[in-house]
C-alpha cells in the first residue's frame, strides 16, 4: 500500500474539488492518505507569489474553470459570500480536531471544505463557525497556542519539502500539484514505467534563460 500526503487549505476551490474527486480518481488502487492543512498565504509569501484571487483576470478565469470542473465531475460548488477570506479559524479547527502530532481525518476535512464550498454562505460567519465546531467536537481548543504552532510548523514543513501551492499530493517524495495532477498520481500508483525512468528528473532540469530582476 502506498502512502499519500494531501497538502491543502480550505480557501482553495481546487483543493476542495481534488478532495472530493480523489476517491474516484484513485478507485481500485491501494493507498492511504494523511490530510495536511497548511496556510496557503504562507506558501505564497515564501515563494513571492500572489494568490489567484488577487489578480483580477486570473480570479475570473479561476472561477470559470472551477464552474466547468464542477459541471464535469458532478461536484457541487458554491463560491462563498466572501473570497478570498482569512482561513485561519478553519485551519486551526482542523488542527484541533486531530491529536497532537496527528492529522485530521477525512470526515473532519470534508466538513470544513463543504462548510466553505457548499451553500454560498460566509465561511467566517460566527454562528456557522460555532455550529461547525459543535459538529466536529475537536478534542483540543483551536485557540490553544499548541494548535496555532502546529499549523505554523506544518506550513514550514510543507515549504521545506517544496510545496508551493494547494492542493499538492506527495507520493514517494514526489510532489503533484493541482486538481489536474490526479491523473498523474493515479498513473504513478499503477506503476507506470515513466516514473521509473529518467523523464521525471529530466523534465524539471533547469535551462539557462532570461530572468527578471
Amino acid at each position: 500500500m502506498k502512502h499519500l500526503q494531501f497538502w491543502f487549505d480550505p480557501i482553495s476551490p481546487y483543493a476542495y474539488l481534488a478532495f472530493e474527486q480523489l476517491p474516484q480518481a484513485l478507485e481500485g488502487l491501494s493507498y492511504s492518505v494523511d490530510y495536511r492543512p497548511v496556510l496557503f498565504a504562507g506558501l505564497l509569501k515564501q515563494w513571492g507569489q500572489k494568490g489567484p484571487a488577487e489578480i483580477e483576470p486570473k480570479r475570473a478565469w479561476t472561477f470559470r474553470q472551477i464552474a466547468w470542473a464542477s459541471h464535469r465531475f458532478g461536484i457541487a460548488v458554491d463560491t462563498p459570500a466572501q473570497h478570498p477570506f482569512n482561513p485561519l479559524a478553519l485551519l486551526r479547527l482542523l488542527h484541533a480536531s486531530a491529536a497532537a502530532g496527528g492529522a485530521p481525518n477525512r470526515r473532519a476535512c470534508e466538513l470544513v471544505l463543504r462548510h466553505v464550498w457548499r451553500g454560498g454562505a460566509d465561511a467566517n460567519d460566527a454562528q456557522r463557525l460555532e455550529a461547525l465546531h459543535t459538529e466536529l467536537a475537536p478534542p483540543r481548543d483551536p485557540a490553544d497556542e499548541a494548535v496555532k504552532q502546529s499549523l505554523k510548523d506544518l506550513t514550514a514543513q510543507a515549504i521545506e519539502r517544496g510545496v508551493f501551492g494547494v492542493p499538492t499530493i506527495e507520493l514517494d517524495g514526489r510532489l503533484f500539484w493541482g486538481l489536474d495532477a490526479l491523473e498523474m498520481v493515479a498513473a504513478c500508483l499503477r506503476g507506470d514505467p515513466w516514473f521509473d525512468g529518467p523523464a521525471w528528473d529530466a523534465a524539471a532540469a533547469a535551462r539557462p534563460g532570461v530572468r527578471r530582476g
